[in-house]
């Protein structure tokens, strides 16, 4: 009984504590300090290494992106275990794909 007791008594202090706390701000998050390409963007760019590669477009996955400018973003690619690096504009017109240094 005593024992059951201590856990409500520090349930609801985990509670309180818990309540205290405030969201970060928006541009205070990791995730809006690194614009990402579209899903969209990231495939057609793994379909371009795929012929640059000559692997099977399944073999060839988008490991990170970044936005480059109002209109473009790079794609960093694993194209069964060789990294490539593609830059596409937002309507999908791949500019580039090279290996990754």
């Amino acid at each position: 009984m005593l024992r059951s007791k201590g856990f409500v008594l520090a349930a609801a202090a985990l509670t309180v504590i818990g309540g205290c706390q405030s969201q970060p701000k928006p541009e205070e998050m990791a995730r809006t300090s690194l614009q990402t390409a579209p899903a969209d963007l990231q495939l057609i760019c793994a379909n371009a290494a795929a012929g640059t590669a000559k692997v099977d477009s399944s073999k060839v996955l988008p490991t990170s992106s970044r936005q480059l400018d109002a209109t473009s973003y790079s794609v960093d690619l694993d194209a069964g275990g060789r990294k490539f690096n593609c830059v596409v504009d937002a309507s999908g017109s791949v500019k580039s794909v090279q290996p990754a240094a």
